[in-house]
Formats: structure tokens, C-alpha cells, sequence
């Protein structure tokens, strides 16, 4: 995790360190994908993201191949910088 996300998520649910773990690894995941990756409960997934969107270490949109569901990535804050130095 990076040094912000942990402070973010110190204090968070097992839950949702899960699902922010499963977005750093796998990248952007639906919430069924995300109920399908930490099988989690459809019901805990919900509950865990909705407190990383309170933490603000996640985002949210559209998912174009189903316009009824959405895409979750972690917010380019908290996403490991590739950068070269």
C-alpha cells in the first residue's frame, strides 16, 4: 500500500482492505468482479466500498459494457507512481 492509503485505511474494516489490495493487484474491477475476486459477500463488497469512497482511495465510473454497473480503480493518489528517476 502507499504511505497515504495506509494512513487512510488504518483504521478500516478487514473487508475493505481487502477489496483496496484486490484493486492495487488487479486494477479496475466491477463489484460483481470484486464479490467474484475476495469472495466476499455481494453485501460486504458494497459496505467495503462505500467506506473506501468515504476514505476517498477509490473511484467510481461508468462501466461502458453495461452501462447498469460500474468500474472501481484505486484514485491516482494511492496508485504505485511508475515513475523513472
Amino acid at each position: 500500500m502507499a504511505p497515504d492509503a495506509n494512513e487512510h485505511l488504518a483504521d478500516a474494516p478487514p473487508s475493505a482492505k481487502l477489496v483496496y489490495k484486490t484493486l492495487e493487484y488487479e486494477g479496475e474491477l466491477t463489484q460483481s468482479q470484486l464479490v467474484d475476486e475476495t469472495l466476499l459477500s455481494a453485501r460486504t463488497v458494497r459496505y467495503a466500498l462505500t467506506e473506501l469512497q468515504d476514505r476517498d482511495v477509490i473511484c467510481e465510473e461508468i462501466y461502458f459494457a453495461d452501462a447498469r454497473k460500474r468500474l472501481y480503480s484505486l484514485t491516482s493518489a494511492d496508485e504505485s507512481s511508475e515513475t523513472t528517476g
